[in-house]
């Protein structure tokens, strides 16, 4: 059989084809590689970016904010001294960019104007944290990161 360059084009093009394939499938099917959204229920949420926005601005306005801080005992939440502690609800979420297992929720109870995430929940690294709280009927966003160790 003779070989034309018409031939050997479409030969080229099938086996190019297929290498590409190859890969779509390895992915696809090998946890290895994990093509998970960042957040589970995008457009839901999505559908809520105005409100986000309200509470993040609501915090931003503050004039003492929340210090998010990093110790040996975990991380230590502190809240400006002129929030009673008792009054201020809601909850902290701890997201890990490279490990969605690791992602948990802690909800913020206080006695004190400080709260502790311990270490025996952290691993070392980045952690990505949102602070979804309210006082006395207004809600607040604060968002940060974190550098673990």
């Amino acid at each position: 059989m003779k070989f034309n360059w018409g031939t050997s084009i479409v030969i080229a093009f099938a086996l190019f084809m297929t290498f590409i394939l190859y890969f779509v499938v390895q992915v696809q099917s090998n946890s290895k590689y994990d093509n998970d959204l960042v957040v589970e229920e995008y457009y839901k949420h999505d559908a809520h970016f105005g409100d986000e926005m309200n509470r993040v601005k609501n915090a931003h306005d503050l004039i003492n904010k929340p210090i998010f801080s990093v110790s040996e005992i975990g991380i230590l939440v502190v809240f400006p001294k002129e929030f009673s502690p008792k009054k201020i609800k809601g909850k902290v979420s701890l997201y890990r960019p490279s490990n969605k297992k690791l992602d948990f929720d802690t909800p913020i109870s206080l006695s004190n104007p400080t709260l502790l995430i311990p270490n025996s929940n952290l691993v070392d690294g980045r952690w990505d944290i949102n602070m979804e709280w309210q006082y006395e009927g207004k809600s607040y966003l604060t968002k940060e990161t974190i550098y673990y160790k």
